[in-house]
């Protein structure tokens, strides 16, 4: 038995997808309000909040994977996610599973230094400490021995269906309503994005891997990278669209934190967007050398299309 936790977000749709493509056996998924994804899925409401219902989950499970998320309010991080990460934790081990940790880099430097598994935590922000204490509950579980833990990391989205990014947000969703991309802070500073498929993909690779455990992977991308005028470029150029993107400045989007909470949860991540950001996926790409990573000009086209079908669906 494989148990996804928060088994709604775009993450675990594909994971769910990838896992019943390969044959992996019985499959459950895990939510407050589950839905299935594939036609032999359990599905098993829990409340990760709750360790009882957590624990009831997660029993007779083989592995465990952990790709639950919350809306972007600090406050609820700070509130809920330790807990919930706990309680899967403690219930993996009870259950004797073992588990894999969807995680993300916040808690990273906001710098330009090339980012590999071995980079130290220097959070800046609420959500980033958050992340970063969440990390290290999952280092010192593996550390522990207790079960086999693995953490596979990635950077920002980009992808289809109900991907949510500042990338997704800020250029095709705008496209799709036939508007000007934007790029926050800088146009011209280098972005590591991931296709979200492309994600679940490799996590469910490393969850399938025994001796990928006791292990941080950063999970594959395109090591082409682009700039976000680059990316707008070919963004535009797949919509049909003229070669035009407006530049948010900094301080535009701190005034409006101002008086939008949307806008204010964001703005402990906008130092990253001042520097090149380049997030390395070697060590992935040396274990698993036959693992197909999907370049953004077919990512963009796959967006594109769907934004296509969307709108035929309308008229």
């Amino acid at each position: 038995m494989q148990t996804i936790l928060g088994a709604n977000g775009q993450i675990a749709v594909e994971l769910a997808r990838e896992l019943d493509r390969r044959g992996s056996g019985p499959l459950r998924l895990v939510s407050r309000n589950p839905h299935a994804v594939n036609a032999g899925d359990e599905l098993r409401k829990a409340d990760l909040l709750d360790a009882r219902q957590t624990a009831e989950a997660v029993a007779g499970s083989d592995i465990v994977y952990f790709t639950a998320g919350l809306p972007a309010n600090t406050e609820q991080w700070e509130r809920q996610f330790p807990t919930m990460l706990r309680n899967a934790l403690d219930a993996a081990r009870a259950a004797g599973a073992r588990f894999a940790y969807f995680d993300n880099t916040y808690m990273y430097p906001q710098d330009d230094r090339i980012q590999t598994e071995d980079t130290p935590f220097a959070p800046v922000g609420p959500k980033g400490r958050v992340r970063a204490a969440m990390a290290t509950m999952v280092l010192e579980e593996m550390a522990a021995g207790g079960i086999p833990v693995l953490i596979a990391r990635a950077p920002e989205f980009y992808g289809p269906g109900r991907t949510k990014s500042f990338t997704n947000a800020f250029i095709f969703e705008r496209l799709a309503r036939e508007r000007t991309p934007l790029a926050p802070v800088h146009a011209d500073r280098l972005r590591t994005l991931i296709w979200t498929p492309d994600a679940s993909r490799a996590l469910a690779t490393l969850g399938g891997t025994p001796d990928a455990y006791g292990q941080t992977w950063h999970l594959p991308v395109d090591e082409n990278r682009l700039t976000y005028r680059q990316f707008a470029r070919a963004a535009n150029g797949a919509f049909g669209r003229p070669d035009r993107l407006r530049v948010l400045p900094e301080w535009v989007l701190r005034t409006a934190g101002l008086v939008s909470p949307e806008a204010r949860e964001i703005q402990e991540l906008l130092p990253r967007y001042r520097h090149d950001n380049r997030f390395d996926s070697t060590k992935f790409i040396e274990r698993f050398p036959d693992f197909a990573v999907t370049p953004y000009e077919r990512g963009i086209e796959i967006i594109r299309d769907e934004a296509r079908t969307r709108a035929d669906s309308t008229r």
